[in-house]
């Protein structure tokens, strides 16, 4: 039976990298094919290093706090309300910019992917020289 309404304590809960995330529409989750939503909680001084998903588009939506986000070589500090379009494939990173916990809404399309979700590239250049990588 498809899941048409999905509270927090149904998502699926995810502990990465000092960083909870609320996954609550996916496939495991919903009847999802085209959508995937996640809200996550970035601590001060955590954030998501730079890489990209190369089967996946995504938008970051900041809820609460401030978010440094990078997409490709390009940095904004997003305030709550604002948007970051990342195409599929393209390097990105997400960092708590604030003093405070940072919450965001990360939306990914399509649901399922067949290849890697995602690529780690924090470790490689030009990326790892644009900015320290969180706990650095």
């Amino acid at each position: 039976m498809a899941h048409r309404f999905i509270t927090t304590a149904e998502a699926l809960q995810e502990e990465y990298k000092g960083r909870t995330n609320y996954w609550l529409t996916r496939p495991e989750i919903a009847d999802a094919r085209d959508l995937q939503l996640c809200r996550a909680v970035l601590p001060a001084g955590e954030g998501h290093g730079f890489h990209t998903h190369p089967e996946l588009e995504e938008i970051i939506y900041v809820l609460e706090g401030e978010v440094e986000q990078w997409v490709e070589r390009e940095r904004r500090v997003l305030q709550p309300g604002e948007v970051a379009h990342i195409p599929r494939g393209l390097v990105h990173a997400t960092f708590n910019a604030g003093r405070g916990d940072a919450v965001i809404l990360a939306i990914l399309s399509p649901a399922a992917c067949t290849g890697p979700f995602a690529v780690d590239v924090s470790a490689s250049e030009p990326w790892k020289s644009l900015r320290p990588a969180p706990g650095a």
